[in-house]
């Protein structure tokens, strides 16, 4: 898929088109429906305030729908509600994904109304219960909300929103207090304090962890909540597989979205009044990354599709040490899905990056050297590996006393032993991984998003935070931050409007291939495994830490090609374009994701944070702008099935 990016400064809209590369129309993105009004622009009100400005008068707008105004007579109960059959279910919210922000965003709003929670896997897994280090958060005397908020800007390279860079700092701490009443055990020192860590790119300890497993800590005090709670109803294995939209005009509405029960095959359809997509992220598109399984990112492709406004997705940030498994002295039985994080936390307890000369290498690169921001050192071990032609580098945290390596990272010291390494003695063999995307679907200071009745939160979200990079242990702040700001919005606009059982029928019903035959899937899911291996394989050797125009080209054309021929070995074995499977529709998210980054990265012609391209090696600051991804035309969009949106309902 080729498109144009659209780049967005202060309160004006800039063009940076990237078509006109010999690439056919495809490329063709059209302008959104988003007009910022000119008072707006007269007084440069950040753009994160003109979003929300804009999307607070386009809700007025949502009850004069005719979808809505056809459903006015219906009014539902704050009840489960099934549809027909069990095939159909109605609730007041539907929450796609169970990590930090969903969970959050699910336990406010259940004191309004039904909530559904989906989510792909178990409940626990989604990359909060992967997140190691803490979350970041001003409780120290000492310390500032002015000062986190500068390391967040510099560590952003200066791209952030500074307003939403203030609010997520400024409103942080009560986040974190409402976790632990909610019973969340962090450590604590002698003194009865929290204990708070120092991390790269922090000047101060603000850090709040529990030991190396605090997204797991926090996942099971929301769970337990959750499971408490008798308006959650909390639906596992449900595999998201495209939101529903009308269209009203020049504005489109979310009403729910379809789902592929994945363990009985069943299509199940969740009408909603407010849809909150906290899906996480998409690491997959990379070999390496520290990511779950699960994040394929489904939410920014499925959002693109129902004509959401993307933003940065070319700020792929590479955590600089997940475990290396080839330095392992005893090699694991079989390939990890997904790479084991060693956590930030280590180089911020005093950990010393080596080579495997055992020379000390980050001085060379950075003042700071290991407590540089993450991009700074993924470059650093990424120029090393290149220079030495080797596979790892080495992490050593073995000079620091046994006790307390064991009592700060039990669960790195476990795995590590488990392959016959022990960390307070041994060296560690790491290597950068794909870890956190930066930018997604574009939000407001609210997690609103220019699709009416659609909320995000997490890192499914491109708040304006992070900027060019982000800032160790913000991502878990920023999802507590937006999820609880997602709150109030969302009740007005479920208070706002109602849906009736006749909604069910205003959509195509997706299909399951069985029909198809147990030989010829079996055909169809090889070839798409080793069509996300090839994929993968791209992104690794031309999407990197390092990039450069010809080779960003370069992918995008065998990406093209690639997603081309696997559409056609999909149809020519008789798939149609109503049929749903899980790996297929991961692929075809896999393929959107990676386009999305390397169209971003077409457009942004310097280096800034973690996107490094040695065509325009130098930050230049006229170019400090976000890139901005508009809703393809229906028209001139691709025309590929992987970018289609089948839930999508025109109204007059």
């Amino acid at each position: 898929m080729a498109s144009s990016s659209f780049v967005a400064q202060g309160s004006n809209l800039h063009y940076n088109a990237s078509i006109g590369r010999g690439h056919d129309c495809r490329r063709a993105l059209r302008v959104s429906s988003l007009a910022f009004n000119n008072q707006c622009q007269q007084n440069g009100l950040s753009w994160s305030y003109r979003v929300s400005k804009v999307l607070r008068i386009q809700a007025c707008k949502f009850s004069q729908s005719p979808l809505t105004e056809s459903l006015k007579s219906h009014r539902t109960v704050a009840t489960v509600v099934c549809l027909k059959d069990a095939s159909a279910k109605y609730f007041d919210f539907a929450v796609i994904g169970s990590g930090v922000a969903g969970l959050r965003y699910a336990l406010e709003v259940a004191k309004h109304g039904s909530v559904a929670v989906i989510t792909k896997a178990e409940p626990h897994e989604s990359n909060t219960n992967y997140a190691q280090g803490g979350v970041s958060a001003v409780l120290c005397p000492s310390d500032s909300v002015e000062s986190h908020m500068q390391d967040t800007m510099v560590a952003g390279a200066y791209l952030c929103d500074e307003e939403t860079v203030r609010v997520v700092c400024t409103e942080g701490p009560d986040r974190i207090r409402e976790l632990i009443a909610m019973g969340a055990s962090f450590d604590h020192g002698e003194d009865g304090n929290l204990q708070l860590a120092r991390e790269g790119g922090h000047s101060h300890r603000r850090i709040v962890h529990a030991a190396d497993v605090t997204g797991r800590e926090i996942e099971r005090a929301l769970l337990e909540a959750v499971v408490k709670d008798p308006n959650i109803f909390v639906f596992e294995h449900h595999f998201a597989i495209d939101l529903l939209t009308s269209q009203d005009g020049s504005d489109t509405v979310c009403h729910g979205v379809d789902t592929l029960n994945t363990e009985t095959g069943e299509v199940i359809r969740f009408i909603s009044k407010v849809t909150l997509l906290a899906s996480g992220g998409a690491g997959h598109i990379y070999e390496t990354t520290t990511n779950p399984p699960v994040a394929t990112g489904d939410g920014i492709a499925m959002a693109h599709r129902a004509q959401a406004v993307i933003s940065n997705m070319e700020f792929v940030q590479f955590h600089p040490t997940a475990l290396a498994d080839e330095g392992l002295p005893v090699k694991p039985d079989k390939t990890r899905e997904n790479a084991f994080l060693i956590t930030e936390a280590v180089r911020g307890d005093g950990g010393i990056l080596y080579n495997i000369d055992m020379e000390r290498f980050m001085p060379l690169y950075d003042e700071r050297a290991e407590l540089a921001p993450r991009d700074v050192v993924a470059r650093g071990i990424d120029d090393q590996l290149k220079k030495r032609n080797e596979k790892y580098v080495l992490l050593d945290i073995s000079h620091k006393p046994r006790e307390k390596i064991l009592s700060h990272f039990p669960n790195i010291a476990a795995e590590c032993l488990k392959h016959g390494l022990d960390i307070t003695r041994q060296p560690i063999p790491v290597v950068p991984a794909a870890h956190y995307m930066c930018g997604g679907v574009r939000a407001g200071l609210q997690g609103e998003t220019n699709v009416l009745g659609l909320y995000v939160a997490g890192e499914v979200a491109c708040t304006g935070l992070h900027g060019a990079n982000r800032l160790a242990s913000n991502s878990l702040l920023e999802a507590l931050v937006f999820a609880r700001r997602a709150v109030q919005p969302s009740i007005n606009h479920m208070k706002s409007c109602s849906i009736s059982p006749n909604a069910l029928n205003l959509w195509s019903q997706p299909i399951v291939p069985s029909l198809l035959g147990s030989g010829v899937m079996h055909k169809i899911m090889r070839m798409t495994r080793k069509v996300r291996r090839e994929l993968q394989s791209i992104m690794r050797k031309y999407v990197g830490i390092v990039r450069s125009t010809t080779r960003l080209e370069t992918a995008e054309r065998r990406i093209d090609e690639l997603e081309l021929k696997w559409e056609k070995y999909l149809f020519e074995n008789g798939w149609a374009p109503t049929m749903v499977g899980l790996e297929a529709c991961e692929m075809r998210n896999l393929f959107c994701c990676a386009k999305l980054v390397i169209n971003s990265a077409l457009a942004r012609h310097e280096s800034r944070g973690l996107h490094y391209t040695t065509d325009f090696p130098h930050l230049e600051e006229s170019k400090r702008l976000p890139t901005i991804i508009l809703p393809s035309s229906p028209v001139n969009g691709s025309s590929t099935w992987s970018s289609r949106q089948l839930q999508k309902q025109p109204l007059c």
